[in-house]
């Protein structure tokens, strides 16, 4: 059974300090394959306190550098590997992550480029294929000029997590049949700062790329006052589109998507 798990929805660190959110990533499981992506502070503790296998992850998708994005990526490494002991998984991310900057070191440590099978930079337009799943990197205008977005093509279904980005009809081009659309929201309303997501931006994807489910994660101290759920119904009323707010801890069963039921119906 196919199951996505929200290890944790802070959309910055001060959520997180403040105890409001945990800060841990999403993990996709699909049959044998795993895929952990963005693994931010606490992805391993919250992944080991729900009961996953670290040692079973297929796969690291990383969409930035930032800190809450990328913090627990080597100490997952170290985790899937057994300290090096074996060299296995494959590492998907920005080129930020893998190589840094002019002006910051790789995320990625030499010690753990050692640990794993393979790593590949992905790219804008870029595409891999990880047995079942092929991943596609999506456009993303964000404050790390190398940022991306992952849209993964599962056997039963589409799911699109667009990490940090702000709008544009590039994106919304190439969402087209996500099922299940994951956006990184921290602001309320149209209170959108930087090049990230407000409520009216993720209103305005959704209704255009018009998914079976969407949900919104990744929430600043505005969004969290302002309510989530709230800000998630009232997206849904306009757009038509069931969109729900994910909650730390949140599972859903996207292969019920092919059922007659709500999609919804498969989280618990």
């Amino acid at each position: 059974m196919a199951r996505v798990i929200f290890l944790g929805t802070a959309g910055n660190t001060t959520v997180m300090a403040k105890g409001l959110r945990k800060s841990g990533g999403i993990v996709v499981q699909l049959e044998d394959l795993q895929f952990h992506l963005d693994p931010g502070p606490g992805a391993v503790s919250e992944a080991v306190k729900i009961g996953l296998n670290l040692h079973n992850t297929t796969g690291v998708l990383v969409s930035h550098r930032h800190i809450n994005h990328c913090n627990d990526l080597n100490v997952l490494v170290d985790a899937m590997t057994y300290g090096g002991s074996e060299r296995r998984g494959i590492l998907l991310a920005a080129k930020s992550v893998i190589h840094g900057s002019e002006d910051e070191r790789p995320v990625l440590s030499c010690h753990h480029q050692k640990m794993l099978e393979k790593i590949i930079v992905l790219e804008k337009k870029g595409k891999v294929g990880v047995e079942l799943v092929e991943i596609h990197a999506l456009s993303a205008d964000h404050s790390d000029p190398h940022a991306v977005g992952f849209k993964m093509y599962c056997p039963k279904f589409v799911l699109s997590y667009l990490g940090d980005t702000a709008f544009s009809e590039e994106l919304v081009q190439e969402l087209a049949g996500t099922d299940l659309l994951v956006l990184n929201v921290p602001y309320p309303g149209k209170t959108g700062k930087g090049q990230n997501l407000d409520c009216n931006a993720a209103l305005d994807i959704i209704t255009k790329v018009r998914p079976k489910l969407a949900v919104l994660t990744h929430f600043g101290i505005g969004m969290i006052k302002a309510d989530p759920i709230h800000q998630a119904r009232e997206i849904q009323k306009i757009s038509g589109v069931q969109t729900i707010a994910a909650k730390d801890g949140l599972i859903l069963a996207p292969g019920q998507f092919d059922k007659p039921r709500s999609p919804v119906k498969g989280y618990y």
